[in-house]
């Protein structure tokens, strides 16, 4: 009987649509790069999804983030996510949190209730915190490397942590995951150079912040704000996305089976 997945069913069968509603993703940060996963993820059937972000829409958002147009500006991004889910899939069963990851959060989140974590934060320590206890659970992770100050969409590509280059946030968790013995890490980065921003908008935001009222983590505290287009860090998400549902479905290791055997 046709349903909303039944286009997906036709490329993954029946077996691993069941896998994607039993499975229970949690995505950190729900921004630029995260709305975009999650929106994938519910897309793809994905029976339960935790939402961790403490901030709320703001209008520099509107560019980029999928989450983001006027009548949503000011409201915490989990809400305004966990209402787009239900409006997709009704059955999906989704947790909100808001709260900023990082050490003196961690405690929140019982890592080992989760199939598959997505990193989509951009601070270091809240990554490696991440990258730490989902390796002490045993569970799969994935993080997104920098997507700001980038044109170039096509450029970016899923590799192991130790075997990037280029991206200058890459080369700090390289350091830091070597330095506390992580032996890899799925991430999706870019090699293109990043663009130097024209203008220093941190000047701006100090003279006029537009934060909605009650911003937790406002624009101004920010030592440099990356430029962003609406079409890079949304390739990053949906990137993520495939990753998280063809590792589900084991489906990364027959790809890459048949592209040896092509060759």
């Amino acid at each position: 009987m046709l349903n909303q997945f039944s286009r997906t069913q036709l490329i993954y069968g029946e077996d691993n649509m069941k896998r994607f509603e039993n499975a229970r993703v949690a995505i950190f940060g729900i921004g630029g790069v995260g709305g975009y996963a999650v929106e994938a993820l519910a897309r793809s059937g994905v029976g339960a999804l935790d939402l961790i972000d403490d901030d709320r829409i703001c209008l520099t958002n509107l560019n980029r983030q999928i989450l983001a147009v006027r009548s949503t500006v000011g409201q915490y991004k989990v809400d305004v996510a966990e209402q787009r889910i239900r409006n997709i899939n009704p059955a999906c069963i989704v947790r909100t949190y808001k709260t900023f990851y990082m050490p003196d959060t961690k405690d929140e989140f019982d890592f080992t209730q989760y199939d598959y974590i997505v990193d989509a934060i951009d601070t270091v320590k809240g990554k490696l915190e991440l990258v730490m206890n989902a390796n002490a659970a045993g569970t799969p992770i994935i993080s997104s490397m920098g997507a700001g100050n980038k044109v170039n969409a096509a450029a970016f590509e899923v590799a192991d942590i130790y075997k990037t280059s280029v991206c200058p946030l890459a080369r700090v968790m390289r350091y830091e995951c070597r330095k506390r013995g992580i032996k890899k890490l799925k991430v999706v980065y870019s090699k293109e150079k990043p663009i130097r921003p024209l203008e220093d908008m941190s000047i701006s935001c100090h003279k006029h912040c537009i934060c909605p009222p009650g911003t937790a983590r406002k624009c101004t505290q920010r030592r440099d704000i990356p430029g962003s287009t609406a079409f890079v860090p949304s390739v990053v998400g949906l990137i993520i996305a495939g990753e998280v549902i063809n590792d589900l479905t084991d489906t990364n290791r027959l790809i890459k089976k048949q592209r040896y055997n092509y060759e």
